[in-house]
């Protein structure tokens, strides 16, 4: 990669933030260096108005977070080609600094075997990062910067060469692990993926149990993930380790019953192609601090 460096943006939207909306694009539209290409796509809703140059989409059903963003690839030429680097950005998210695309060009240009970058996630007014925003186990220091095994999915930066080798998001999931499934996807094809606190986007703090669907697609998707991505030993270690971990949490009684009938869901539905990555990617994953059994 070199100075000319190609950059683009993908921006889904519900069309029920257009302040939010336009804000985000102006942080996109002063970003250093050469000029972002931005496409905005309306899931299922027409896109509030955009500046001139923008690009946009709209899809006359909601095809969730995933397929709403492998269109927004596709806009930019089969898997996104027709640019070396995407932005993932959430709507209602800003990018906080000018340097951020900046960033991602010099960080791909020094590191040939990075694939995905993860963003940090602040929030606007008190600067805070919540926990689950930190996409590894030890996530008490929000500021270091580290390799990770998975990305935030509206905050991140991906090597279009990387959705060219192992394709894009997953559309059935919907809402919810889609980030983790094309991290795992990218590891075992010998990419890397680095959380970088530098490189941030303000969001506002919320809680994900705000979405209706959330617990029975955690739960779902979950049981895709590992279906989907990890050799036939894990799978029931992994999934056994997250149960546990949801009945320790003690969720009511309504969350608890999505989550189970999303489990059930997630066995009884189909998940996709089945391709288990390799035991020493198992290994990478373990060394990178996350083995993939939780």
């Amino acid at each position: 990669m070199s100075a000319a460096t190609r950059v683009g943006a993908v921006i889904i939207t519900m069309g029920n933030r257009p302040d939010e909306l336009r804000a985000l694009l102006d942080s996109v539209a002063k970003q250093d260096g050469d000029r972002v290409e931005v496409v905005v796509v309306g899931n299922g809703s027409p896109v509030p108005d955009v500046p001139a140059g923008v690009r946009t989409v709209e899809l006359p059903e909601n095809l969730g977070i995933p397929g709403g963003r492998n269109v927004g690839i596709e806009a930019f030429g089969p898997g996104g080609t027709d640019v070396d680097i995407l932005l993932f950005l959430d709507d209602d998210g800003l990018l906080a600094h000018h340097d951020t695309a900046e960033l991602c060009r010099r960080a791909f240009a020094d590191d040939p075997e990075l694939g995905i970058i993860s963003f940090r996630i602040a929030d606007p007014e008190t600067g805070a990062t919540q926990r689950r925003h930190v996409p590894r186990l030890r996530a008490a220091d929000p500021m270091r910067s580290s390799r990770v095994t998975t990305f935030l999915g509206g905050a991140n930066a991906v090597r279009t060469k990387v959705l060219a080798e192992v394709g894009g998001l997953p559309d059935a999931f919907f809402y919810a692990h889609e980030e983790t499934d094309l991290a795992w996807r990218a590891l075992d094809a010998g990419w890397m993926i680095d959380y970088r606190s530098d490189m941030v986007l303000y969001h506002p703090t919320t809680a994900p149990s705000r979405h209706a669907v959330y617990h029975r697609m955690v739960a779902r998707n979950r049981v895709w993930l590992a279906r989907r991505n990890l050799p036939a030993p894990l799978v029931p270690v992994y999934l056994g380790a997250w149960m546990l971990l949801t009945l320790l949490r003690r969720p009511s009684r309504a969350a608890l019953r999505a989550w189970f009938g999303g489990f059930r869901e997630g066995w009884r539905s189909p998940c996709g192609p089945r391709r288990p990555m390799r035991w020493r990617t198992v290994w990478r994953l373990t060394r990178l601090g996350r083995p993939p059994v939780i």
